[in-house]
């Protein structure tokens, strides 16, 4: 049994982060922050070039064959950076779409996996991400389906100033008349559902992970009283309660992608687990990090409130810990 990643896994991860540090940084973060577009071209079109669109789709789909949890890990490294780009949503429509024996949909397939069509979700209520420069949009259809929705004159936009500051978003109202293919329904619909949770998931993992790091670099670098205030006990357990924390619960995204991918009986109680518990993590290490800065980290200049606003904006989409665990009990007949 392996319980940790494989050499090619590793790459991919390594890949990933590698191609955004080179892309992404704090200034260009600031930078996107500030302007109207709610898309970052160069961010998206070098992790498309990776494969990331099509990583889960098969080969004879003209994907990498890969399954939800190596995606579940390009999410990790793509919370990890904050980076922009309906990421997710991408995946999951390819996903969604290769499920599908609608031809109309299928058609559209290639450009999905290759990033030149860019598609987000609105499986939670009206905000949208990248919903201005997004050409699909997986959307719900009737009676919990879910279908694929082609961006045009019938699809309302508004652009609204959220939390979450690295993926903009705008209130979407798709009207009766938007071209609409259904794509699946029933437990097929669900499974697609939970494999938004997992990556949600992962993307909170990859940041509270992100911020556990920051804390402790800073720690060793910051001198008070002619020492590093990583000397001072107080600090080193919180450092120590963050990682306590995060650590652990990587477990958890893996076995619920892992799960998703075997198509075991718990797949969608994990899934809920893991969203539920991950998202919570994640607020709590990005309240935990501000503080070990110090007046710092409060500051617009130095960034982490990006992965502060981001990990408020995980915990609520696609539904609160409490939905989930909610949802998780009910589904163990508790």
């Amino acid at each position: 049994m392996q319980f940790h990643l494989t050499a090619e896994q590793t790459a991919i991860q390594n890949a990933v982060r590698g191609t955004l540090a080179d892309i992404w940084s704090v200034e260009q973060m600031h930078k996107f922050a500030d302007a109207p577009e709610d898309f970052h071209r160069p961010s998206w079109d070098a992790l498309m070039a990776l494969g990331v669109g099509g990583l889960a789709l098969p080969e004879n789909r003209g994907g990498a064959g890969l399954g939800l949890l190596d995606a579940a890990l390009v999410c990790e490294v793509v919370g990890e950076a904050a980076a922009p780009g309906p990421v997710i949503g991408q995946i999951l429509t390819a996903i969604a779409v290769a499920s599908s024996d609608n031809s109309a949909a299928s058609d559209k397939l290639s450009a999905i996996a290759s990033g030149e069509e860019v598609a987000t979700l609105a499986l939670d209520g009206d905000l949208v991400q990248s919903a201005k420069t997004a050409g699909l949009i997986l959307a719900e259809g009737a009676n919990g389906a879910l279908r694929l929705v082609e961006a045009g004159e019938a699809i309302a936009i508004e652009p609204v100033q959220s939390t979450d500051r690295s993926r903009k978003v705008s209130r979407v109202v798709i009207g009766e008349d938007a071209e609409a293919h259904p794509l699946c329904g029933g437990v097929q619909a669900q499974r697609i559902r939970d494999a938004a949770l997992i990556l949600v998931a992962a993307d909170a993992l990859g940041g509270a992970q992100k911020v556990t790091d920051m804390s402790v670099a800073y720690a060793k670098e910051r001198e008070q009283f002619g020492q590093p205030i990583g000397r001072f006990q107080a600090l080193k357990h919180q450092l120590a309660q963050m990682a306590l924390e995060v650590e652990p619960a990587r477990a958890l995204v893996w076995y619920a992608a892992y799960a998703w991918d075997a198509g075991l009986p718990d797949a969608s109680r994990a899934a809920a687990l893991a969203k539920a518990h991950l998202c919570e993590v994640y607020t709590r290490a990005t309240r935990a990090a501000i503080a070990a800065h110090g007046g710092i980290g409060y500051t617009w200049e130095y960034g982490l409130h990006y992965w502060f606003r981001r990990s408020v904006y995980d915990r609520a989409w696609l539904g609160s810990p409490a939905h989930h665990r909610a949802r998780a009990a009910e589904m163990a007949g508790w």
